[in-house]
C-alpha cells in the first residue's frame, strides 16, 4: 500500500512539472531577466527618459489550478507621450494577476467585457475592451463620462469606441494610461508598421510595441483573457485543424447601414443618439456595428472574437481569441476580447497569494526563432530591423562587406524594432548581423 501510495504521488510530481513546462499559460509569459525598465516620452522631447520601474513580467508561480503573474504592467517599448491632453504617465501598477490553468466554456448567458483590465498581455501590460467610459446623454445631447465629464452619466445606451474617438491620445504603440495604468485597446503594434499608417505619432516619437503583423506566418501568442483563453495575434492557419495556410482572421462584425441611432442591430428600440455626421460618424460608438455570421469561412471569428483551433502552442487545438485587424493592418472591432467573454471569467487582481506555488525557473521560456526582416531594402536615410517578438536582449549589427562593425544597436528584450540612421554611409551593400545567444541571423541590406 505505502510502495502504490509512494508511486501516485512520484506520477503526480512529475505530471505536475511536465505540465508546467508545456502549458503556455505558464510559460508562455515574457519575463523580465535583463533587469530593462520603463522607456518614456515628453512631449517635444525624442529622447526618452528612462523610468525606475522593471518592465515587462517580473515572476510567474502557478499551483495546481492557477497560475500567478506579478508586473509592474510597464512595458520594455518605450510609451508616450499622450497628445490629446491626457495628464497620466505608464506607472508602476504592482499588481498580481491570478488565471485559471483549464480554462472553461461558459455555458450559460455570455459575461459582457467591461471597463478596465479585461486580459493581460505577455509583457504584463492591461488589455482594455473598445469602451473609454463615454456614452452618449440624450437628455442634453452631449457626450459624458470617462475623461470628457467625469461627474456627468451618459445613459450607457451609446458607447463610444476609443479606438477611433481616442487615436489622438495613443502612442505609437496603440497604447495610453487611464490613471497610470499603460493599456491598449487594440493589436498592440506600432501605428508605422501598419500597411495604411493612420496615425503620425512614430515620426517623432519612435517605438515599436508588442509584436510585428507579418502576413506569412502564424501570430505568436500574445496574452490572455480573464476567462484564461489565450490571444493571438492578427494572423492564424485558416482551417481550425491547423491546415490551409496562413491568413488573416477576420472580425464577424461590420458596421450598420444607418444614418440615425434609434434602435440596436437587434432591432429592439432604445434611447436615441446623435444621427449619424461627421462629427458623430459610423463607429464612433460600439452599437454601430452590427455580428454577421459566415459559417462557411473559418477565418471569420464568433460572436466574441474567437474560435476553436489548433495553433503552435496548442497542437491539440483550444478556443483562441484573435487581436483583429483589416486588409491595411488597421484594427478591426471588436479588436481582441468582446463584446462578451466565451469562457467563464474568473482571473482576477490579487494582493496576496495564499496557497503554496512553485516559482518559475528562469530559464524555461525557450524563445522562437528571430525571423528577422530589413526594411526599407534598399535603404537610403534609415532602415529598420524588425522581429516578431523579442524575448531576450539581441545585438544588432551593421556591417560592411569587409565585417567591419560600422553601428551597433540593442534590441530589448520586449520590443520589436530598432533602426539605423545610414545617411552618412557610402553606397553599397552591407550586413545585418542579430545574436540573442541562443541564435543569430546576417541580412543583406542595400544602402543607396
Amino acid at each position: 500500500m505505502k510502495k502504490k501510495l509512494l508511486f501516485i504521488l512520484v506520477a503526480f510530481a512529475v505530471s505536475n512539472v511536465l505540465f508546467s513546462q508545456t502549458n503556455p499559460i505558464i510559460i508562455g509569459w515574457l519575463r523580465n531577466t535583463t533587469g530593462i525598465t520603463g522607456r518614456h516620452y515628453v512631449a517635444g522631447n525624442s529622447t526618452p527618459i528612462v523610468d525606475t520601474p522593471l518592465a515587462n513580467v517580473q515572476t510567474v508561480q502557478y499551483s495546481a489550478s492557477s497560475v500567478y503573474v506579478s508586473t509592474n504592467g510597464i512595458p520594455a517599448y518605450i510609451t508616450g507621450p499622450f497628445q490629446d491632453g491626457n495628464p497620466s504617465l505608464a506607472t508602476s501598477q504592482n499588481a498580481i494577476f491570478k488565471f485559471p490553468l483549464a480554462p472553461t466554456p461558459n455555458t450559460s448567458t455570455p459575461t459582457a467585457t467591461t471597463g478596465g483590465n479585461i486580459g493581460v498581455f505577455i509583457n504584463g501590460v492591461a488589455l482594455f475592451d473598445y469602451r473609454d467610459g463615454v456614452s452618449w446623454k440624450n437628455s442634453t445631447s452631449s457626450l459624458c463620462g470617462g475623461p470628457i465629464q467625469p461627474a456627468c452619466m451618459g445613459d450607457g445606451v451609446w458607447n463610444r469606441d476609443a479606438v477611433l474617438a481616442e487615436k489622438a491620445g495613443f502612442d505609437c504603440s496603440k497604447a495610453h494610461p487611464a490613471m497610470g495604468n499603460y493599456h491598449h485597446h487594440q493589436n498592440p503594434s506600432a501605428f508605422n508598421t501598419d500597411l495604411n499608417v493612420l496615425s503620425n505619432v512614430c515620426t517623432l516619437y519612435p517605438s515599436d510595441g508588442l509584436y510585428t503583423i507579418n502576413a506569412n506566418q502564424h501570430s505568436p501568442l500574445i496574452g490572455f483573457a480573464y476567462d484564461g483563453y489565450p490571444i493571438y495575434g492578427a494572423y492564424a492557419y485558416a482551417n481550425a485543424d491547423g491546415t490551409g495556410g496562413i491568413v488573416r482572421m477576420k472580425s464577424s462584425f461590420q458596421l450598420r447601414n444607418i444614418t440615425t441611432r434609434t434602435t440596436l442591430y437587434t432591432g429592439a428600440t432604445v434611447t436615441a443618439g446623435p444621427a449619424v455626421s461627421t462629427t458623430y460618424p459610423l463607429g464612433y460608438f460600439k452599437e454601430d456595428y452590427e455580428f454577421v455570421s459566415h459559417p462557411n469561412d473559418a477565418s471569420y471569428l464568433d460572436i466574441h472574437n474567437g474560435r476553436f483551433c489548433v495553433t503552435p502552442e496548442y497542437p491539440n487545438g483550444i478556443y483562441c481569441y484573435f487581436a483583429t485587424v483589416d486588409a491595411n493592418h488597421n484594427s478591426a472591432y471588436p479588436y481582441v476580447v468582446g463584446p462578451t467573454f466565451y469562457g467563464v471569467k474568473t482571473a482576477t487582481k490579487v494582493t496576496t497569494i495564499t496557497e503554496a506555488t512553485t516559482t518559475l525557473s528562469t530559464n524555461t521560456f525557450n524563445p522562437d526563432k528571430m525571423n528577422a526582416t530589413v526594411f526599407p531594402n534598399p535603404a537610403k536615410e534609415f532602415f529598420a530591423v524588425q522581429v516578431p517578438l523579442a524575448v531576450q536582449d539581441m545585438n544588432v549589427e551593421l556591417v560592411d562587406v569587409l565585417g567591419k562593425v560600422i553601428q551597433t544597436q540593442t534590441l530589448y528584450q520586449g520590443s520589436t524594432m530598432c533602426y539605423f540612421d545610414v545617411q552618412t554611409l557610402y553606397a553599397g551593400v552591407y550586413f545585418v548581423r542579430i545574436a540573442n545567444g541562443n541564435s543569430n541571423d546576417s541580412i543583406k541590406v542595400i544602402i543607396e
